[in-house]
C-alpha cells in the first residue's frame, strides 16, 4: 500500500492543509492581536503591562524547554516512524509513557517554581529591584502562571500526535478559543477588579484558555487505533529515544526563547515602558509568521519526517526547499509592509485609551527593526523542522547557542546609545547568523538545498517587494493627509495601502514569472474547477 507522500494528490492535500491552516492561524493571530489590543486600552505600556510581560515570558520559556515545539520536535519523528512501520498501537504507547512523563516531571517543576518564584524572578527582571510594587506584582503573575506549562506540553503531545495523522484543523483551531477566553477574562474581570489588580485579569485569562486549548484537540484521538493511557514504559527504546533527541531540541528552542527574556531583561535597564512595548511590536511580527512560516513549517514537517525514515533525501530538500521558497514568497513583502507602515499600523491596532503617542512611537521603532529579521525567522523555522525530521537536532542547537551569544552581546552593547532598537537589533543580527549557519550545514548534509534557485526566486521577490514599498506609503500618505487620524479613517489608509501594495506585489512576482506564485495560482485554479 502506498504511504502517504505517494498516495495521488497528497501534495494537493498538502496545499489544501496548508491553507486551511493558514486560515485557522491566521484567525488566532487576529484575535491574538485583538487580545493585545484590549490589554493595550487597560494597560498601555505601563510598568503592570512590562511586569505582566516579564512575567509571562518566564514560564514561556520553560514552555519551550518542555512543551508544544520542543516536544513535538523528537516526538513526530518517532510516532511518525512507528506509523509508517504498521506499528500503532507501540506509538501509543510511546505517546502514553510520555504523557504520564510529563504530568510526573513538570508537575514537580510547577511546584518548585511557585516556591522559589521571589529569587529566580528577580534574576529576569533587574530593573525593578528599586520598585518593589512592580518586582511583588512580576512574582505573583508568574506564579499565577506557571502551570500553564504542563498544560502545554501535555497539549503540545496530542497535538503532535494529530499533526502525525494528517489531523490539522483542530490543533490549528485550539488557539482560537485560547485568544477568545482571554478576551471574555479581561472584559469581564478588568471592570470589577480593584485598579491596582487589575492586569491579573490577563493572567487568569491566560490559565483558563490553555485549559481550554489542552481539552479541545482531545475527542479527536478516538478511533485512531489507541488512547492515552496512565503508564510508563522506561524500558521502551523509543520512549528513550523521543527523551534523546528532546535533549537538544529542548535546549535549542529554549535557548531561541531566551532571547525575548533578554530584550525584556536589557529592556528593564531603559524604563519600565520597554519591555512592553518590545512585547507589542512582536505581537504584531507574529501574524504573519504565524499565517505563513509557522503553517508551512508545520504542515510539512510529517513529510519531512517520512522522506526521512526511508531515507528519501532528495524528496526531502525538493520539499524543504520549495517550502523555504514559499516562506520568502510571503514574508518578504510582509516584511516591508512592516517596516514601511510601521507607525501607523501601530497607531490604528494600538492607540486608543492608557496606549498614548509616546507609546506608539516605542513599539513602531520596534516593529521596524524586527521587520528585518521575519523572512530569516521563517526560513530558520523550516531548516530547525528539517534536522527535527532527520532526527539530528544537535546542529541546529549549537547555532541557537551562537544566536544567544550574538543577541545578549549585542543588545548589551547597544542597548545604552540606541534603546529599544539596538536590543531589538541584538535579536535580529542573532537570527540572520543562525538562518545562514543552518542552511549551510543542510547544504552539506543533504547536498544542496537548492540556493542558487532560491536565491534567484528571492532577488525577484525583493524587486517585487520594492514597488509595494513605495505603493503602500504613497497610497497611505495620501488618504492619511485627506482622511485625517478618525479611527475609521486610519483604518481606510492602513488597509487601502496593504492592498495596494500586496496587488502590485501580486502582480509583479507572477510577471517575473516566480515558480512558487505560480504555483498558488494552479492550486487556486485546480480547486476552483474542483468546487465548480
Amino acid at each position: 500500500m502506498a504511504t502517504a507522500p505517494d498516495r495521488p494528490g497528497h501534495a494537493r492535500r498538502l496545499a489544501r492543509n496548508t491553507a486551511f491552516f493558514s486560515f485557522a492561524t491566521g484567525l488566532s493571530r487576529l484575535l491574538g492581536l485583538a487580545r493585545e489590543v484590549v490589554a493595550a486600552s487597560y494597560f498601555g505600556v505601563t510598568g503592570a503591562m512590562s511586569a505582566f510581560t516579564i512575567a509571562f515570558q518566564v514560564p514561556n520559556l520553560i514552555r519551550a524547554l518542555f512543551a508544544d515545539s520542543a516536544l513535538q520536535g523528537a516526538f513526530v519523528p518517532v510516532f511518525t516512524e512507528l506509523l509508517e512501520k504498521g506499528e500503532r498501537k507501540e506509538a501509543f504507547r510511546v505517546a502514553s509513557s510520555l504523557f504520564f512523563l510529563i504530568c510526573l516531571v513538570l508537575g514537580a517543576i510547577t511546584a518548585l517554581f511557585i516556591l522559589l518564584a521571589d529569587p529566580i524572578m528577580s534574576l529576569f527582571a533587574p530593573g525593578f529591584d528599586d520598585q518593589p510594587a512592580l518586582r511583588d506584582l512580576t512574582i505573583e503573575l508568574s506564579r499565577l502562571m506557571f502551570p500553564i506549562v504542563m498544560l502545554l506540553a501535555l497539549s503540545g503531545l496530542v497535538v503532535g500526535m494529530l499533526n502525525s495523522f494528517e489531523h490539522f484543523a483542530v490543533p490549528a483551531l485550539a488557539p482560537v478559543a485560547w485568544n477568545l477566553v482571554i478576551i471574555a477574562a479581561l472584559a469581564g474581570l478588568v471592570p470589577v477588579l480593584p485598579e491596582e489588580d487589575e492586569i491579573y485579569a490577563y493572567a487568569i485569562g491566560i490559565l483558563v484558555g490553555t485549559v481550554v486549548q489542552f481539552l479541545l484537540p482531545l475527542p479527536w484521538l478516538r478511533g485512531r487505533g489507541g488512547s492515552l493511557t496512565f503508564r510508563l514504559d522506561w524500558r521502551d527504546k523509543r520512549v528513550r529515544r523521543v527523551l534523546k533527541l528532546m535533549l537538544p531540541v529542548t535546549i535549542a528552542l529554549g535557548l531561541i526563547n531566551l532571547s525575548l527574556l533578554i530584550n525584556s531583561l536589557f529592556g528593564t535597564l531603559v524604563s519600565d515602558q520597554a519591555p512592553a512595548a518590545i512585547d507589542k511590536a512582536f505581537r504584531i511580527y507574529q501574524l504573519p509568521q504565524g499565517l505563513f512560516s509557522i503553517s508551512i513549517a508545520t504542515i510539512l514537517f510529517p513529510t519531512l519526517s517520512r522522506f526521512a525514515a526511508r531515507g528519501a533525501r532528495d524528496d526531502l530538500r525538493r520539499t524543504m526547499g520549495n517550502g523555504v521558497r514559499q516562506i520568502c514568497l510571503l514574508l518578504i513583502p510582509s516584511a516591508v509592509a512592516m517596516a514601511v507602515l510601521a507607525e501607523p499600523i501601530t497607531r490604528l491596532i494600538y492607540q486608543r485609551g492608557a496606549f498614548d503617542a509616546q507609546a506608539t512611537d516605542l513599539t513602531s521603532t520596534a516593529m521596524v527593526w524586527w521587520s528585518i529579521s521575519l523572512p530569516f525567522q521563517g526560513v530558520s523555522l523550516l531548516f530547525s523542522r528539517t534536522f527535527f525530521s532527520l532526527q539530528r537536532p544537535w546542529a541546529t542547537t549549537a547555532l541557537a547557542g551562537l544566536n544567544l551569544l550574538v543577541n545578549a552581546a549585542l543588545a548589551a552593547a547597544l542597548y545604552g546609545p540606541f534603546e529599544i532598537a539596538g536590543i531589538v537589533l541584538g535579536t535580529v543580527v542573532g537570527t540572520v547568523t543562525m538562518c545562514l549557519a543552518q542552511g549551510w550545514l543542510l547544504s552539506r548534509d543533504l547536498g544542496g538545498v537548492e540556493g542558487a534557485r532560491t536565491l534567484a526566486a528571492a532577488l525577484r521577490m525583493l524587486i517585487a517587494a520594492a514597488l509595494l514599498g513605495g505603493v503602500a506609503y504613497g497610497v497611505w500618505y495620501g488618504l492619511d493627509s485627506a482622511l485625517g487620524r478618525s479611527l475609521v479613517g486610519q483604518a481606510v489608509a492602513v488597509l487601502s495601502a496593504l492592498a495596494a501594495g500586496f496587488a502590485v506585489y501580486a502582480a509583479t512576482v507572477w510577471a517575473l514569472r516566480v515558480p512558487e506564485a505560480m504555483q498558488i495560482k494552479r492550486l487556486l485554479v485546480s480547486r476552483g474547477r474542483s468546487e465548480g
